[in-house]
């Protein structure tokens, strides 16, 4: 096997990065979001298009998920930057590729990435295989996120400054932890400088999904049951809203899909749209 195969990341993590590339490339401009960088960390076989998983009409509300949240967050962070946000930390980061495909932006945060061992050495040996220049301001930390909460220990080790404010996010990893592990993160959360934001995507309950959402989520369902990882946390707003607010953060918002809808797909003639089904929560300290 090649050695950058030898190692690779979640195919969950493949899969997000992939379909991100292929909205580039299939889907009607104006783009959403524009990110081949993971495509080329891959390299994939030519043939990855024909996938299952890739089919363009088949995944395009998936896909318009991905690319509306990705999109949503970095509209955020530039925004924060504004009010002196100098600190981003992305938990669980897979093939995040802010920082290789903003450099103009990136440059003036400080970037902590955090995800598994292994996962952070194959993307970095890629991204120097590719001839990306990882800066300075770009902190890989490696964790293993089994051992419990190490990982604040960590990134403080590796530069973070808790008494500036900060935009830590989780994006698709809260439906794999339990109710309670979920309450222990928002609630290492609350340690965080003032008027830091922790933005977190949570799973609603198939009963909320849209009637023509749910024959999809329903094979996310079965899909993830059949890999060994389980969704096993489901919320409605309500009751996000009010275990964040339980816990101690001083304000919350829950964002839908039908808020990201018209901000940025609108007026499209292709059909895009995002299904329903994963929420955000944002949270202020």
């Amino acid at each position: 096997m090649d050695k950058k195969h030898s190692i690779t990341p979640d195919s969950t993590a493949v899969r997000v990065a992939l379909w991100r590339a292929l909205h580039v490339q299939v889907d009607a401009p104006p783009h959403v979001f524009s990110d081949e960088v993971g495509l080329r960390l891959i390299a994939p076989e030519k043939d990855w298009r024909n996938r299952r998983d890739m089919h363009p009409q088949g995944t395009s509300p998936f896909r318009a998920s991905i690319v509306a949240r990705a999109r949503f967050i970095e509209d955020f962070i530039i925004q924060q930057m504004s009010h002196g946000l100098s600190q981003y930390v992305i938990l669980g980061a897979g093939l995040d590729t802010f920082a290789q495909r903003r450099p103009e932006i990136a440059s003036k945060l400080q970037i902590f990435e955090i995800d598994k061992p292994e996962t952070q050495e194959w993307k970095l040996r890629r991204l120097m295989e590719e001839g990306f220049q990882v800066s300075s301001n770009l902190r890989f930390v490696p964790v293993n996120f089994e051992s419990g909460f190490s990982w604040w220990e960590r990134l403080i080790n590796a530069g973070f400054d808790t008494k500036k404010s900060a935009i830590i996010t989780s994006i698709g990893v809260s439906m794999y932890l339990t109710s309670e592990a979920i309450k222990e993160t928002l609630r290492h959360m609350t340690s965080l400088a003032p008027d830091s934001k922790f933005i977190m995507t949570f799973m609603l309950p198939l009963d909320l999904v849209n009637p023509e959402d749910k024959p999809g989520y329903q094979m996310s369902l079965n899909g993830a049951q059949a890999s060994g990882t389980p969704f096993i946390s489901f919320f409605t707003p309500s009751e996000m809203l009010a275990l964040a607010r339980e816990i101690g953060f001083k304000d919350v918002q829950h964002l839908s899909t039908a808020d990201l809808t018209p901000r940025y797909f609108a007026n499209r003639t292709d059909g895009l749209k995002p299904s329903t089904g994963e929420e955000i929560l944002i949270a202020t300290t």
